[in-house]
């Protein structure tokens, strides 16, 4: 059996102006990466919203599990399949994190027959995007220790900066640190640490940002910390934002790639969902809305994440509706959650399936809340049995959403065209009534209150008394219409990553609240989430080689 990445190098990719072609993307509106990617140009996008736009569809999935769903797998077949019906369709994608490519969770291009390519490219530097937001955020936090340095004339208080640096790289030793030592000519010594680029207001900011003016002032918004007097100090009182954006203006632009089969591929930003909002850019969804008339997106890990938070915080300030949600879920993923060890998943088991089923009903019933419809798609696995399957598609018709197995992972488009029929039939004849979960007139707290029991299932929340200091200085100072980021673990409807299924009656616990004033909402951190991954006793870097050719091998 081929690996993803020898499937993918068998594939000699289309000249990317023939793929720009399809989307009636002229030659000049290309900023050319090599032959087979590249950026679109300003002038180009600006165009665009003349246009009418088409219909957005998510595709996210059930919680995550060692067993593996494959999301971003469905997404990609699920275009090659809606392509295949003959219907114009684009898929917007994240950018893959350097950190989990290296170390367990793997990279973000797809998997099998439904892949994005270059896939070696897109997992490793790609166009520069991730490289621009790191060096973006930096040079903020290193105009914070310069202005220090030299005279304080904002009275910084060193204890009270907020904004940390950025590496897109797993490694939990730059988590908390010293910076300044070695003398006066070193700077002044202060904890500081890092974050992954993939969580920081950085690229939260790019991802939100409508056009270069609006990225400038959202930059400028971002507060990096407190005088000494309790005043927020922002970027734009360091003088930061113009750099800052000089080092992003091509970032900001989306980048077009192509499918095993050839179909476009907008892929711009990469936010994790479990602790930062979890979407691609606004930029690339609108363009692709104006390309085409079905826009296939996917939001990170599981939908109590990634399409909370693509719903009530990307919809909300981009002004999107989608019409429908694909829920991506895999026989041998319920049955983990119905109690069976990863090594026993290949084996038929209807009374470990029925346990774990609680957990898709959750998610069925959440998306629902939103006023959409879904479609359950089932990754197929050759171990699963007719009587397993049989079983989750009861379960859906009784949750009231549509069934679609999808084979796209060994067959590409093929695979998907029952999803992809499934999927036109159920926004032709059902209409949407999309809104988001909460009102923004809802204090902050109601607001995580509002996910905790309406998405998560818990039964309320505990806040740190430093959270509840922070979320009161947030109402007292205007900021208690944003929206709310949950940072949280990602295995568990819960914050805790052991209970499986459908846990109810737990309290979720708050244990900080931040200001993203520049991305225009409250990060909230719950139980014991890391903002800087770690790597695994075996990171996926041991296996990655280069041959003497020149060839990547190991990359999946």
């Amino acid at each position: 059996m081929k690996s993803d990445i020898e499937i993918a190098q068998g594939k000699k990719p289309a000249h990317i102006r023939d793929i720009a072609a399809k989307l009636d993307i002229p030659e000049e509106a290309l900023i050319y990466y090599g032959r087979d990617k590249a950026k679109l140009d300003e002038s180009f996008l600006k165009e665009l919203e003349k246009k009418p736009q088409g219909k957005l569809v998510l595709v996210t999935a059930i919680n995550p599990t060692p067993a593996g769903e494959g999301k971003t797998t469905t997404t990609v077949g699920l275009g090659q399949a809606m392509a295949k019906i003959g219907k114009k369709a684009v898929i917007a994608l994240r950018e893959p994190s350097l950190g989990p490519v290296m170390g367990v969770k793997g990279g973000a291009a797809g998997g099998g027959y439904a892949q994005v390519i270059p896939m070696e490219d897109i997992n490793l530097h790609f166009t520069g995007d991730m490289h621009a937001i790191t060096a973006a955020n930096n040079l903020l936090c290193a105009m914070i220790d310069n202005h220090i340095t030299q005279g304080n004339a904002l009275g910084i208080d060193p204890t009270r900066i907020v904004f940390r640096r950025v590496l897109d790289m797993n490694d939990r030793a730059l988590r908390q640190i010293v910076v300044g030592l070695g003398g006066k000519k070193n700077g002044n010594p202060r904890e500081d640490g890092f974050i992954i680029t993939v969580a920081s207001e950085v690229m939260a900011i790019l991802c939100l940002a409508d056009s270069l003016a609006d990225l400038k002032a959202r930059l400028s918004r971002i507060v990096v910390g407190y005088t000494y007097g309790g005043e927020p100090v922002t970027a734009g009182q360091l003088d930061a934002a113009g750099a800052m954006t000089a080092l992003l203006s091509q970032a900001l632009q989306p980048n077009l790639v192509q499918t095993l089969e050839e179909t476009p591929c907008l892929m711009h930003g990469g936010p994790f969902a479990n602790i930062a909002h979890g979407c691609n850019s606004v930029r690339a969804t609108k363009a692709a809305l104006y390309m085409a008339d079905y826009v296939i997106t996917e939001a990170g890990f599981g939908a109590d994440l990634g399409a909370e938070k693509f719903f009530d915080i990307k919809c909300r300030v981009a002004g999107l509706s989608p019409v429908a949600t694909v829920l991506v879920a895999t026989v041998r993923a319920l049955k983990y959650n119905g109690g069976v060890p990863k090594a026993e998943l290949a084996g038929e088991n209807l009374d470990a399936l029925k346990k774990g089923l609680c957990n898709l009903e959750k998610h069925i019933e959440n998306l629902r809340q939103f006023g959409i419809g879904v479609v359950v798609a089932i990754n197929r696995f050759h171990t699963d049995s007719d009587a397993e399957l049989a079983l989750i598609e009861e379960c859906c018709k009784k949750s009231g959403a549509a069934f679609a197995l999808s084979e796209v992972f060994a067959k590409g488009g093929d695979g998907g065209i029952e999803l992809a029929e499934k999927l036109v039939e159920m926004i032709e004849t059902q209409e949407a009534d999309f809104h988001p979960i909460y009102e923004d007139e809802l204090s902050l707290a109601d607001k995580i209150r509002t996910v905790v029991t309406k998405i998560y299932g818990g039964s309320g929340v505990s806040f740190s008394a430093e959270a509840e200091k922070e979320l009161a200085w947030l109402e007292a100072n205007g900021y208690g219409k944003l929206p709310v980021c949950m940072a949280k673990t990602q295995y568990s409807l819960s914050d805790n990553a052991k209970l499986l299924g459908r846990p109810e009656g737990f309290t979720l616990h708050v244990r900080e609240v931040r200001l993203f004033a520049g991305a225009g909402f409250v990060a909230v951190y719950c139980g014991n989430i890391m903002t800087m991954p770690g790597l695994p006793a075996h990171p996926a870097a041991v296996d990655i080689d280069v041959e003497n050719d020149g060839t990547i091998v190991g990359l999946f």
